[in-house]
């Protein structure tokens, strides 16, 4: 989303672009806090954030980060403190502190090839 707003050429271009994030019933972010973004990033987030909190319509957002650690997410933004403040003004926010489900799968595949290992030297 941030890039495609961020490729927007003109005023009229990325006004259109951010309607477009603005009018869904439901608006779904995804991994933010995987990469680190510079200001205009931020300030394009910021003012989805805004125009839907205005409009009073809801943001689903998934992160890795702390809301107190998007300052590494957005390093170089003033709007940081407000965008948070924003997204979880009127907001459920629902930790999830479990192992990854990757990892999990990983681990229980390296498990069953040494165990087949094992099994054929026997």
């Amino acid at each position: 989303m941030l890039a495609d707003l961020a490729a927007q050429e003109s005023s009229a271009a990325l006004a259109r672009r951010l309607h477009r994030y603005t009018v869904p019933a439901l608006l779904c972010i995804d991994e933010v806090g995987y990469l680190s973004y510079d200001g205009r990033y931020a300030d394009l987030l910021f003012e989805v954030v805004t125009r839907r909190y205005d409009a009073q319509k809801p943001i689903l957002l998934s992160t890795n980060k702390a809301f107190s650690d998007w300052g590494q997410v957005f390093p170089h933004a003033a709007c940081v403190v407000t965008l948070v403040d924003r997204l979880v003004h009127r907001a459920e926010v629902i930790e999830i502190e479990a192992e990854s489900y990757r990892l999990k799968e990983a681990k229980e595949l390296s498990a069953s090839r040494i165990k087949q290992r094992r099994a054929k030297k026997h």
